[in-house]
Formats: structure tokens, C-alpha cells, sequence
């Protein structure tokens, strides 16, 4: 075959290249978005869908700026399809709807939450960030709608929660740590802290912090009575246990709940002297906080207590029972 020859052939099969290429680019280009619950955020550190092709954007909307559905009896029958699709835009869009429905029809949701709770653990393991911040931010707002009724369905979700909220990603990382907030304000603590309690002896020592902030976060919320119910002992054993932990996150949360209990267990040992001047003082038959964390405690470990104790630091709460659910406001 001639040189020239040659030279047409390379020509015409470049031609042929670039034209696949353009029209491949331009059919990723075309997709169709919808414009209902996304194209405003851009989506972090995702892959395009398809090469050179334009980035998808995502919507990240705040709870109170969500809508109500224009249409709920359709949105709810295509909700577990969508939520399970391997469209990633479709996914958002339903974890979005689960949103708006739990704001607006909550009691229509519920019926659904038993097969949509698998599906909303599986969108926060997405590789994509926008699935799985989304995922968190529904989250956050169920726990707000439904409180205890979670309580069932908190340990497929408490494991995702607490290792997202100890990533490195600052973006999803803030998400996770908004959807603890929301569970341990919205969740009776009685009911929450058995199910972290395993947590706090996780492998993982960024887990363990997680699971320890929220652990102590919970228990000024219990009253006398549940504090009582769960343990006075189990709860300055776990204090005491976490003060020794690896990370200084874990032994900060371990000093504020030790704090907490103290002052719990120094009212719990006062009595009403007189009906009308509410003075206390000390019950005749009254065990000192001393005594009580030397009885419960190894010699190290109540020594570590004491130590900690022994000089209350400013910020701590009055007294355990006295931290309204709503003024639960700190990271977990």
C-alpha cells in the first residue's frame, strides 16, 4: 500500500474515532434531570457517569426548606423501586421523598419504614458521597418524625452512623454527625443506650469516640427513675472504663459523664429537710460519692474517677435530670 494511501486511511479512522467520541459525550450530556429535588449542589468526589461528560449536580436540602409532594399516593408507590435502583440521581430523588413524606405524612411512611430502612443503610455505604450524604441527611429527619418507633431499626443504622461520622470527609463526616444529634435528642435515652453500649468497645478507636460523645450526651436526658432502671453502677463502670481510652475524644466524654453522675448521685443522697425553706441535707443512712465510686470501682479505676471529680469543670450541667431533649445540641 502507497504512503498516500496510507495517509487516507489514518485520516478517515480519527474521523470515525472523533465522531464516536462526540456522540458518546453528547448522549451522557442529554440524559434528562428532572427539576425536582436536586441540581443545585455540586456532587463531591464522585466519578462522572460517563467520560468528559458534564457533572450531575445534587441538591442537599435543608429540612425546613423541604416541599410538600405534589403527588403522595405516586411517590409512594414507586418509593422501594427507586430507592433501590442503580441510578444514583433516581436514588436521590427517592431518599429526598422519604424526607418530604416524613415531614408532611408520617403516618403514611411508617407503613414502609420496615423495608426502607435496609435500603437507606445500603445508600449510606454508596461509594458516591451524594448518595450517602443524602442518606444521612434522611437520617436525621426520620429519627426526628418517628423517636422510639425507631428504636427497632437503630442497630442496622448505628454501626454506619458512627463510622461515617468518624471519616476523614468533612462534608459527609458533618452529615452523620447532624443525624446523631437528631437520634439522641429524638430517642428516649433508656431505650438508646443499650443498643450504643457495645459500640464503646468497638475495634475501631474513632468508632469508640463516636459511640462514647453520644453515650454521655444521652445520659443527662435520663430522669432519676431511668437512671435508676439502667445502672448507677453499669454508668460509672462505663465512665470508668473510658477514661482510659486511646483517643482524647473517648476520655473527654468519659470526664463529662462522670461529672454528670456525680451530681446526679449527690442529689439522689440529699433529702428535704423542711417542707417550705427546700434545704438539703444528707440522709442519716447517705453513702459518700467516695465510698459509692470505691464500692463499684478497682482502686485504680475509682481513683481515676475521683481524680476527675474532685474538680467539676465549668459547663457542666446543673444536674442530669435538668437537660431539656431540645437543648441536645452538641456534635456526637
Amino acid at each position: 500500500m502507497s504512503a498516500s494511501a496510507l495517509k487516507d486511511l489514518n485520516i478517515s479512522q480519527s474521523a470515525e474515532l472523533e465522531k464516536g467520541k462526540d456522540s458518546s459525550v453528547k448522549s451522557c450530556m442529554n440524559r434528562p434531570v428532572s427539576n425536582g429535588n436536586k441540581c443545585v449542589n455540586k456532587e463531591e468526589n464522585a466519578p462522572p457517569a460517563c467520560p468528559d461528560a458534564a457533572t450531575i449536580d445534587v441538591e442537599y436540602i435543608d429540612s425546613e426548606n423541604l416541599i410538600d409532594l405534589p403527588d403522595v399516593d405516586a411517590t409512594l408507590s414507586t418509593l422501594v423501586k427507586r430507592l433501590d435502583s442503580k441510578d444514583w440521581v433516581m436514588t436521590c430523588e427517592a431518599l429526598n421523598n422519604v424526607r418530604q413524606l416524613a415531614k408532611y405524612h408520617k403516618d403514611r411512611l411508617q407503613e414502609l419504614l420496615e423495608p426502607l430502612v435496609p435500603l437507606i443503610v445500603k445508600s449510606i455505604k454508596n461509594p458516591r458521597s451524594a448518595v450517602c450524604k443524602t442518606a444521612l441527611m434522611t437520617c436525621a429527619d426520620i429519627f426526628k418524625a418517628y423517636g422510639g418507633l425507631m428504636v427497632d431499626s437503630i442497630d442496622l443504622l448505628l454501626g454506619q452512623l458512627f463510622l461515617k461520622a468518624s471519616q476523614d470527609k468533612r462534608f459527609v463526616c458533618e452529615a452523620a454527625e447532624a443525624a446523631l444529634i437528631s437520634m439522641t435528642s429524638w430517642i428516649s435515652p433508656l431505650l438508646l443506650l443499650p443498643r450504643m453500649q457495645p459500640y464503646l468497645k468497638n475495634r475501631n478507636p474513632r468508632i469508640r469516640a463516636k459511640a462514647s460523645v453520644c453515650f454521655s450526651k444521652s445520659v443527662p436526658r435520663l430522669d432519676a427513675e431511668s437512671i435508676r432502671e439502667f445502672g448507677m453502677d453499669k454508668l460509672i463502670q462505663i465512665a470508668a472504663t473510658q477514661l482510659s481510652d486511646q483517643l482524647p475524644e473517648s476520655r473527654e466524654a468519659a470526664r463529662n459523664l462522670a461529672l454528670e453522675l456525680q451530681v446526679f448521685y449527690e442529689k439522689s443522697q440529699a433529702s428535704t429537710s423542711g417542707e417550705n425553706d427546700g434545704t438539703l441535707s444528707e440522709s442519716p443512712d447517705a453513702e459518700s460519692w467516695e465510698a459509692f465510686c470505691q464500692s463499684k470501682l478497682s482502686a485504680l479505676s475509682a481513683q481515676a474517677i475521683l481524680r476527675v471529680t474532685s474538680t467539676p469543670k465549668e459547663g457542666v450541667t446543673a444536674g442530669v435530670t435538668s437537660t431539656p431533649k431540645e437543648a441536645v445540641a452538641t456534635s456526637c
